[in-house]
């Protein structure tokens, strides 16, 4: 791995920084946005920041002021960045949401932003004059937080800015401290926001510094991305850590990728792309959803690394990608694996560059149990999948019910403390309360190490106790995926309370585009033997048709939501037995 240099004295804050690449980088792309039918806007590191410049006036005139939040809600448009790097110049805070998409119901999407404003405490909505009369309302009604609802895209930029105005403006800039708070990002919801992460500017420079060393950063890098800005590995990962490393990233309209996910593979091999983050999910898409067709010209040689985060990484998604896309000049050594969160900025640990990802084969009722033990020949086997080695100034432990450190091979909730770790959770100190003590972030999730390597295998507060034996739901979700007739990727399992037995059971929702009787009684059965294959007794199985599922901010169907819509009442369209 060649030696990643960033040296963040030189530039503590993020506008100091992407100032400092626009003189030593001026004329090099920053930014390809790509269009799926047409040619990418390609913004270099000088072009962006005068641009950002021009926003940073209009923001400061509509009377935005340091410490405001301003939440982004609009979709892809080559003018966002700017406008994201405007709003930082003023020292106020921006923070991405999602844009509502299309199916979801008007009066969610305005539950969610009213319940981010009373939370968060949203000042300003910067978006598109389309949403308006969606967002208006809120501002109007009385008690609201949102001062104001502008249209940035609307505003004139080609003038030049008036050399005093811009002084006043960079002495603001000037003046935050790299401990000051940079931006406002929401952990993935559903409809809502609950957790409003604060990140400063030394959290985010401190985490491009040590993970990009990491992944061992290059000046002939290009980051290629479909991930949207409102999740912290699209966010993060796919644009702020090259943006201030100073190397290019494509970024790619997510709802184009949903209708056409060859897009990125096209984007790879015109814009001859080395890194990509993909949450598991995709792997699964690439391999089997593109027709042949589709594939004639890709070329993925230039790919060194594709990061798998934001979900258990499963062998069986690795192994379909790789068994695919060899002979479109993939190296299958380019898989790695990364694991981390929005409250640590985003990584903790990657695996290492250049040769395979570990991977044990772990015996499943003992894990159950709460034990990592090497599978016999008889034993249900769960390949587990290693998320890596610590990144530097990065801890973490496993830890048990009363939070003490246990030892390597026990499964117990993920810990970690880092140099990138978040400020808490903006308004809500009961929240971050619950969840850091002692400088420990206590993640919710489930994991173990082995060889000084984690491996993470679920959340905590998904686990099914049946009759005290933990279940992971992951576990169900992936032997049900393979079943014929259910749509993949499209399978959740929770636990039902069955009081007259005194536990839980297990239930499964699948989408299907079964239709008949017969046909579904059919992938019922089939689904009880796949539980059965793991040794899991599913008791209830909801058939559901394509595209029921809700799923959160960040693409993957909610169990918790789900399971809350199937108990609120009788949906003509589940069919169950």
């Amino acid at each position: 791995m060649s030696e990643f240099n960033f040296d963040i004295e030189e530039a503590n804050t993020l506008w100091k920084r992407w100032s400092l690449n626009a003189k030593k980088y001026t004329n090099r792309e920053a930014i390809i946005h790509w269009v799926a039918d047409g040619e990418p806007h390609r913004w270099t590191f000088g072009d962006l920041l005068n641009s950002a410049k021009k926003y940073s006036v209009h923001i400061k005139e509509a009377g935005i002021e340091p410490g405001n939040v301003c939440a982004i809600v609009m979709r892809h448009n080559p003018n966002f960045y700017p406008i994201y790097l405007g709003i930082s110049r003023t020292a106020a805070l921006p923070a991405c949401l999602a844009y509502p998409n299309p199916r979801l119901h008007p009066d969610k999407f305005r539950q969610g932003i009213e319940g981010m404003s009373q939370r968060s405490g949203l000042d300003y909505i910067l978006t598109e004059r389309e949403l308006e009369p969606l967002i208006r309302p809120l501002i109007e009604k009385p008690g609201s937080t949102i001062k104001d609802i502008l249209f940035p895209l609307e505003w004139e930029t080609q003038s030049e800015v008036d050399p005093k105005v811009d002084e006043k403006i960079e002495a603001i800039a000037e003046s935050v401290k790299d401990t000051d708070p940079f931006l406002l990002q929401h952990s993935s919801g559903t409809t809502g926001l609950q957790k409003p992460v604060v990140l400063s500017h030394a959290a985010v420079l401190n985490h491009v510094k040590y993970y990009g060393k990491s992944i061992g950063f290059k000046e002939t890098d290009k980051v290629v991305s479909w991930l949207p800005l409102y999740h912290d590995m699209g966010l993060i990962g796919a644009y702020h850590i090259p943006l201030a490393c100073g190397i290019p990233s494509v970024q790619i309209d997510p709802f184009q990728w949903v209708l056409a996910p060859v897009i990125q593979l096209e984007a790879i091999t015109k814009e001859k792309g080395t890194l990509l983050w993909l949450p598991n999910f995709a792997y699964n898409i690439y391999a089997e959803k593109i027709d042949a067709e589709e594939l004639e010209g890709v070329d993925l040689s230039s790919v060194r690394r594709v990061i798998n985060a934001s979900e258990p990484i499963r062998h069986d998604s690795h192994q379909k990608f790789a068994d695919r896309f060899v002979k479109f000049g993939f190296n299958p050594l380019a898989l790695t694996g990364m694991y981390g969160m929005a409250e640590t900025t985003l990584a903790c640990c990657q695996t290492e560059d250049g040769k395979p990802i570990s991977e044990v084969a772990a015996d499943r009722n003992e894990l159950s149990n709460g034990k990592f033990k090497f599978a016999e020949a008889d034993a249900v086997v769960r390949i587990c999948v290693s998320s890596g080695v610590l990144i530097d100034e990065c801890k973490m432990k496993i830890v048990g019910e009363n939070r003490n450190e246990i030892a390597d091979g026990l499964v117990g909730e993920v810990a970690v403390h880092s140099i990138s770790m978040f400020d808490g959770y903006r308004n809500y100190p009961e929240k971050t309360a619950e969840v850091f003590a002692g400088g420990w972030f206590y993640t919710g999730d489930y994991g173990f190490k082995h060889n000084n390597e984690f491996y993470i295998i679920g959340r905590k507060k998904d686990i099914i106790i049946v009759a005290g034996k933990n279940i992971y739901p992951e576990d169900i979700e992936n032997v049900v995926n393979h079943v014929e007739g259910i749509v993949p990727g499209r399978v959740i399992a929770f636990g039902e309370d069955d009081e007259a037995m005194g536990t839980e059971q297990v239930a499964v929702v699948a989408e299907t585009k079964t239709e008949s009787e017969e046909e579904k009684k059919n992938t019922r059965m089939a689904i009880l033997r796949a539980g059965m294959s793991i040794d899991v007794n599913i008791h209830k199985v909801y058939l559901v048709p394509s595209r029921w599922l809700i799923k959160s901010s960040a693409g993957k169907p909610s169990r918790k939501a789900n399971k809350e819509r199937l108990i609120s009442g009788n949906d003509p369209q589940v069919w169950s037995k």
